[in-house]
């Protein structure tokens, strides 16, 4: 093949979609190959998550397997882990969003099949280190203080920190992070009330 050739334009074209055709074949594989074990590892964290807003004392079944999907206050669809004994209803779990200082709080959150609450975690935010971190379980057991409450108590409108006339302490200089925090787990049970009959409802 004459060097000429090789300079030409349809050689190298043809060249770079041989290379191009490549990187994404191996990309394809790659991708196959580890989605297994990626899935795995999220239905795993999924459910070390449950595990602490549904006590195992609270249900005998599979979370992961007893997921209903419902609709959401915001139009998007909410999945909801329930918890069952036998075929009676004793909670569900379900993620929250709550808006800090430096953006969105994940949050998951358990609720008995009374609308009390089993339990909450935070599962992921960007609040400050040393000041809104204190939301997280392993750093303070400020939100560990939840389980047990309601709507009706306290009373709904003494859902707030202290600082908007509330109930729930705020952290020293950081009270946007806690001030969201309540306001998503308030949210939270408003749609638990809102949608209780189809949580509530027996095994089929």
């Amino acid at each position: 093949m004459s060097e000429d050739f090789r300079g030409k334009l349809p050689y190298q074209g043809a060249l770079l979609g041989l290379l191009a055709a490549l990187a994404s074949g191996l990309l394809a594989l790659g991708h196959e190959l580890t989605r297994e074990p990626i899935e795995t590892q999220r239905r795993e964290e999924l459910r070390q998550s449950l595990a602490q807003v549904i006590p195992a004392a609270n249900h005998d079944n599979d979370l992961l397997a007893d997921a209903l999907e419902l609709t959401g206050p915001d139009g998007q669809p909410r999945q909801v882990y329930r918890a069952f004994l036998g075929a009676t209803p004793t909670g569900a779990a379900y993620k929250v969003t709550g808006y800090g200082y430096a953006g969105a709080i994940e949050i998951v959150m358990g609720v008995d099949a009374q609308g009390r609450l089993l339990g909450v975690r935070v599962l992921a935010h960007k609040e400050t280190p040393g000041l809104g971190d204190k939301i997280e379980a392993q750093r303070d057991p400020w939100i560990t203080r939840f389980s047990g409450l309601s709507l009706g108590d306290p009373p709904e409108s003494e859902w707030a920190v202290k600082k908007d006339g509330g109930r729930f302490d705020q952290f020293t200089g950081a009270t946007i992070t806690p001030r969201g925090v309540v306001k998503a787990i308030k949210e939270g049970l408003q749609w638990f009330e809102a949608n209780r009959a189809a949580l509530t409802a027996a095994k089929g």
